[in-house]
């Protein structure tokens, strides 16, 4: 059961990520307004690095694939939105956001920490014997 536990906690958080990642494509008028609002520069450009980030990274997660890089990524931009879009604390909602997020971060923090685990492709790819990216720039 442990070796599945890695799995499980990488799906369950990569696929929200994914998912609001999707969403955002959906939504590119209202997400960009609500980015503008907060007053962050360049708002077409934040949309296509949280697209990017949220999407990428989530299904990375997923798959367990470059999940320190991926997990690092998301920790940050979890951080980041939480003090952005989440630092009113005076509305106990927007209060409970910025906890979640800070809370998103340190489960992440783990992911970097330990690795994919078990069922994952860079498990895989060890003990097929199939050089990692940073072996064959080395080699």
């Amino acid at each position: 059961m442990n070796s599945y536990l890695p799995f499980f906690g990488r799906v369950l958080i990569g696929l929200p990520f994914a998912m609001s990642g999707l969403s955002k494509l959906a939504a590119y008028g209202p997400t960009t307004e609500k980015i503008a609002a907060v007053g962050l520069p360049l708002p077409p450009l934040a949309f296509a690095v949280a697209v990017a980030v949220e999407l990428c990274g989530g299904l990375l997660l997923v798959l367990g694939y470059r999940v320190r890089p991926a997990a690092l990524a998301l920790a940050a931009f979890s951080l980041a939105t939480a003090v952005s879009f989440h630092s009113n604390f005076a509305d106990q909602n927007q209060m409970i956001h910025f906890l979640k997020n800070v809370m998103m971060a340190g489960g992440l923090l783990q992911i970097v920490a330990f690795g994919a685990g078990g069922i994952s492709i860079e498990q895989w790819r060890r003990r097929s014997g199939v050089p990692s990216a940073a072996t064959a720039v080395n080699a």
